[in-house]
């Protein structure tokens, strides 16, 4: 595992886009892995000035979002496809029927996941996956306890996730309960992940997830058995975690 360390949210941001940039113009038909949440929105950000700078072309660029809550509309302005839509596809050149987010709206589970895993499959799988890491050690939607094993399924959310979520609704019992995810497995299958992580609210967990024992009770301590892990932070998040290896 390769660690970046940046001085602050801003500089960690411009580090990840800089890895998103170059697999980018390598490949200028790669699939990437994208996440939500308020982390990655600085590195969106980055990616959108190259862009608009004429450094970046996404016109034959593929995205597969890691998850999208169950029964949220598309149109609403808590779905992730919204948010993906706003922080990032409405302002740079990606045709939006190459970018694909789980469907919420469909109420049969179990085709949801197979048609999502398909949507996986057919693009050949991810070449850079984008993740975020919650206080409880979840990635995606995959809270602890997850197994190991399981693909794009159908989550309930911890009281811990939806209370984290909760300050982008007018209320907690407005957050959904269920989620899609791509599962562990899917994650690891990607060919190569960038974890992105700010702030000393997470430097415990980063210390637990990348230094602890492999449990799923920590689902990103998985990710120590990847073989192409970057993992970008700032000096806050990262700060027990070089206290340990020193």
């Amino acid at each position: 595992m390769r660690v970046y360390c940046a001085a602050d949210y801003y500089h960690a941001s411009r580090v990840a886009a800089n890895i998103i940039s170059a697999q980018v113009i390598m490949k200028p038909d790669c699939v990437l892995g994208l996440a939500t949440g308020s982390t990655p929105i600085g590195t969106y950000e980055q990616l959108i000035r190259w862009y608009e700078k004429g450094d970046l072309d996404f016109s034959e660029v593929h995205s597969i979002n890691l998850d999208e809550y169950r029964g949220v509309s598309p149109k609403n302005e808590q779905s992730y496809r919204y948010f993906m839509n706003s922080h990032l596809f409405d302002a740079i050149n990606i045709d939006k029927k190459n970018t694909f987010v789980p469907d919420g709206m469909e109420q049969d589970k179990e085709k949801a996941c197979r048609d999502y895993d398909e949507i996986i499959r057919s693009h050949g799988g991810v070449d850079l996956q984008i993740l975020g890491l919650g206080h409880n050690g979840h990635i995606g939607f995959n809270e602890p306890g997850s197994a190991f094993g399981k693909e794009t399924y159908c989550v309930q959310l911890s009281e811990s996730t939806r209370t984290a979520n909760a300050r982008f609704f007018a209320s907690l019992d407005e957050v959904p309960k269920e989620a899609y995810t791509m599962g562990i497995k899917s994650i690891m299958q990607a060919k190569k992940i960038v974890v992105i992580v700010s702030g000393e609210s997470k430097r415990e967990i980063v210390k637990r997830a990348f230094l602890g024992p492999i449990t799923p009770e920590v689902p990103a301590s998985v990710l120590q058995l990847h073989n192409d892990v970057i993992l970008v932070g700032d000096e806050a998040a990262l700060s027990a975690y070089y206290e340990a290896v020193r």
